[in-house]
């Protein structure tokens, strides 16, 4: 019989060598030969017979070449590879079937039936007690995820590790006294890696919310920038309604005087006495209505084309405040742009500054035009009064006579 199970060695030595697949980096020929010692460990304290020490080595043998055929149910094909080559070496039936069962007994929530079973089981998971534990952990976890294409977070490992531990149960008491001690210490130390990573994460999560809080500080508009622009802003403005109040005084006394002129003073142009009065009319209608026509080009109002495309607002190159260049646009476009602004603190405050800009450009047109209205107004009116004294003086008429 011993003879036999240094054949069955011999034979899955170079079998797992020839035919196991790399990726199974913890499945291979080394755990094989730790199940086949462990079994070794366990049997020398045990009461069995010679011949069920050597079936239970057999088995140990056999029980993961399955794994060179498929993952799921390789215990049924580890079966059919240890059957084939025990009837090629004519090894009696009811040997056969013991090995088969103790293998079939290594599948996953099976609870064995006798002492060998129990003997496979707890040396299949020997390693749980193993002072390398974490190493063996690592290939269990890397042939997973090379083998089933799956990515498993180191988390989610330890997790699993912990409730496979936690649930494991030694089978037999002789593997319960040597290794459940070990197992134990294998243990504690998961559940202090798993609190380690609680913490970490934890940390982590911490450090995020105030990277955030402080990236969420750094992007809102400073208080006193707001304050900059919403003071200047009011003051332009302000400004803009002065000028344009201005404006609308001088239109409304031009307007009086040149009702004046043409109900006093054109009706007695046609008569030949009083055509002395005809440039000095013609003086203060003349500078009435440039000062009236000016007054209009202060308050005339400057309307863009009120459209822009979505390379001018990738660009920053469109003025989103004003509503000259988005009043033609459609609702939902307008408002993807704002949103586009609204994201980029650069364009937004870039589009502030463009706004105090173009209202000061506007300003300074409006009291530019305003000053020379002023100016016309008054020269008009002074050239005017010169005018008519000048007419007066030479046509001997008072001018009180005129207006009677």
């Amino acid at each position: 019989m011993e003879k036999l199970v240094a054949a069955v060695e011999q034979y899955v030595v170079g079998y797992l060598n020839d035919h196991l697949d790399p990726n199974f980096v913890y499945h291979n020929l080394a755990h094989t030969q730790r199940v086949v010692g462990k079994i070794d460990e366990l049997i020398e304290d045990s009461d069995l017979s010679d011949l069920d020490k050597n079936v239970l080595k057999i088995a140990a043998w056999f029980h993961d070449t399955g794994f060179t055929k498929t993952i799921e149910g390789h215990e049924d094909e580890s079966v059919s590879i240890a059957k084939a080559f025990l009837e090629s070496h004519e090894v009696d039936q009811n040997i056969i079937s013991a090995v088969s069962d103790i293998i079939l007994a290594t599948k996953m929530g099976y609870e064995p039936k006798n002492q060998m079973e129990g003997f496979i089981r707890d040396a299949d998971c020997a390693h749980v007690s193993s002072k390398k534990y974490d190493d063996y952990a690592s290939l269990l976890r890397k042939e997973i995820e090379l083998t089933q294409d799956k990515v498993i977070s180191k988390p989610d490992w330890l997790n699993s590790n912990i409730e496979f531990l936690t649930n494991h149960t030694f089978y037999s008491n002789i593997a319960a006294k040597k290794w459940e001690k070990r197992k134990g210490k294998n243990l504690a130390n998961l559940i202090q890696s798993q609190n380690k990573i609680k913490e970490n994460t934890i940390k982590l999560k911490q450090k995020k919310a105030e990277l955030q809080f402080k990236k969420h500080k750094l992007d809102l508009p400073d208080r006193g920038i707001e304050t900059m622009f919403r003071v200047a802003l009011r003051n332009h403005i302000t400004l803009s309604d002065i000028a344009d109040t201005k404006a609308n005084i001088l239109l409304s006394v031009n307007a009086i005087i040149i009702s004046l002129v043409l109900s006093n003073l054109v009706s007695k142009l046609d008569n030949p006495s009083n055509q002395y009065l005809v440039w000095p009319t013609v003086i203060f209608a003349g500078f009435t209505v440039a000062s009236i026509v000016l007054s209009v080009m202060a308050t005339r109002p400057n309307v863009t084309s009120g459209k822009f495309t979505k390379e001018d607002v990738a660009n920053k190159k469109v003025n989103l405040l004003f509503f000259g260049n988005f009043h033609k646009m459609k609702l939902d476009e307008f408002e993807w742009a704002m949103r586009e602004m609204m994201q980029d603190k650069d364009y937004l405050y870039g589009s502030l500054t463009k706004d105090l800009y173009f209202l000061g450009l506007v300003l300074n047109r409006k009291y530019g035009l305003l000053r020379l209205t002023y100016t016309v107004f008054m020269i008009g009116i002074v050239v005017s009064v010169i005018a008519f004294a000048i007419a007066f003086q030479y046509s001997g008429v008072r001018p009180e006579d005129v207006l009677h």
